[in-house]
């Protein structure tokens, strides 16, 4: 279920204290401390023992237990011989060599971040789950209710109810505040074995090649982090959450020492979106088409180095054109954090709540300037107008919608680009024989552009017999050509 990583092990330095005194060497071990005063206060702070944060933290990290139907076809039996058949044909159970429902299960972690019941998780933990149990550190059992789940994220908000009383939790740290070299727990069920704390650094900070997530900026980590570790707790030596563990990088499946976590700061803005109760994340837009900045750009725009996120195109109804921002713009910075990348600044979009003003700071010829900017939610202009393709055609079978910001941030596209696009093509279709895929745009019709839906449609009627189409997919064109 986890996704694999890879761990360094380290050893915290034991208790005890080498003193010189005058010409010979003492071994004194160190005098007890209380046990309040040895949790850290500070970085500075020396760290004797993980045991007080653990009993402060551990009890608001929880199992989730999934099980979900899959069918499955039995292989060939003595049913399936001609010989059999003959004299026992009769009493043959119905469907003995048929599709079965098996049940499937699986586990992970948790964290309760209300005392309410409320709890968040992996998107991967829960994925495809009929029955999901939460399982608290007293043994105590419960069903659990999906709030939502945000695979771009990769963040689920589970609720469960029907408690007595309060329960611990975790209050949300600030990610933003971590450094590197900064001691973290992590807390978790991996393999299933119970409840386990390992300990670590904060190895690196704003990872965004991983390739688990769409949106993502990780926390790197060298605690041990194993399969079932997915959706528990990286706290901090406050014992505040700074982070959901979500992956490894292994080879072997086992802890090598780079885990990664979600920040808390996503965290928080995931919980707040989807704890609403209607199950859908609205994530603010800022209207604008951008990629990473390279080092050919840096030289032509001025740039000291390749940074920021270079504004290729621009919504005309959308927030960025209202705050004055145009194509060739440098997005530097968004309310005070530096943008690397275009990762980093889709990151930063994702943590503001809708229709919150941000501060950027772009660069435009030769100088730094600065606006205010309202996040909009993306609309659906023009209306999506599903469309099931019916008849004799290469696209028969398929179910194509009319492109709008709204759709493509459903979709996970980076981009805006207006047109008829696939949403889902039915097995053992004209269209899947053909290739076609999800998120293919089709972008004429014997040389008849298509702009909508509509259009697809009058055009593939059309086309009686021949059916010369345009594709676009992933930036690329085809072309495709079917009939005589």
């Amino acid at each position: 279920m986890l996704k694999s990583f890879l761990r360094i092990s380290r050893t915290l330095l034991a208790a005890t204290l080498l003193v010189v005194l005058g010409a010979g060497a003492v071994l004194a071990q160190a005098p007890t401390p209380p046990e309040d005063s040895r949790l850290p206060e500070s970085r500075s702070s020396p760290q004797m023992s993980f045991a007080p944060l653990a009993r402060k933290t551990t009890p608001a990290v929880v199992n989730i237990y999934t099980s979900k139907a899959v069918r499955a076809r039995r292989g060939p039996t003595l049913f399936d011989d001609p010989f059999f058949r003959r004299f026992f044909g009769e009493m043959i159970p119905p469907g003995s060599n048929g599709p079965r429902d098996r049940a499937q299960n699986s586990l992970g972690s948790g964290v309760i971040v209300r005392p309410e019941g409320l709890i968040v998780t992996n998107a991967h933990v829960i994925e495809g789950a009929d029955q999901i149990t939460v399982v608290l550190a007293d043994r105590r059992q419960f069903p659990a209710q999906v709030i939502g789940s945000d695979e771009r994220t990769d963040l689920a908000v589970l609720r469960i109810a029907n408690v007595d009383g309060p329960l611990p939790h975790l209050e949300l740290g600030d990610s933003d505040a971590l450094e590197v070299g900064d001691l973290v727990l992590a807390i978790g069920n991996p393999f299933g074995v119970g409840q386990t704390v390992t300990s670590g650094i904060v190895s690196a900070l704003a990872r965004t090649n991983v390739g688990v997530s769409d949106i993502n900026s990780f926390i790197q980590t060298d605690a041990a982090i194993n399969p079932g570790n997915s959706g528990g707790a990286l706290v901090n030596l406050d014992g505040r959450l700074i982070g959901i563990n979500t992956a490894i990088f292994s080879r072997s499946g086992g802890s090598h020492g780079i885990g990664f976590a979600i920040p808390s700061t996503m965290v928080r803005a995931v919980i707040s979106g989807l704890a609403k109760g209607d199950g859908r994340l609205m994530r603010p837009w800022l209207g604008a088409f951008f990629r990473a900045v390279t080092a050919d750009d840096a030289s032509a725009l001025g740039l000291a180095r390749p940074a920021g996120a270079l504004i290729e195109s621009v919504y005309a109804k959308g927030p960025a054109a209202r705050a004055g921002l145009r194509p060739g713009d440098v997005v530097m910075a968004l309310n005070k954090h530096e943008i690397d990348d275009d990762r980093a600044l889709r990151y930063r979009i994702a943590t503001i709540p809708v229709d919150e003003a941000a501060t950027i700071k772009y660069w435009r010829k030769g100088a730094i300037k600065e606006e205010k900017v309202v996040l909009d939610a993306p609309p659906e202009d023009p209306p999506r107008d599903l469309t099931r393709i019916g008849g004799s055609t290469p696209l028969t079978g398929a179910v194509v919608a009319n492109m709008s910001p709204l759709l493509a941030e459903e979709l996970g596209l980076d981009h805006f680009l207006p047109g008829v696009y696939v949403m889902q093509v039915a097995g053992g279709s004209p269209a899947a024989r053909f290739g076609f895929r999800p998120a293919d745009a089709i972008r004429e019709v014997n040389g008849r552009s298509i702009g909508a839906g509509s259009d697809l449609v009058a055009a593939l009627k059309g086309a009686a017999d021949r059916w010369a189409m345009t594709i676009e997919r992933g930036g690329q064109k085809m072309s495709l050509v079917v009939g005589r």
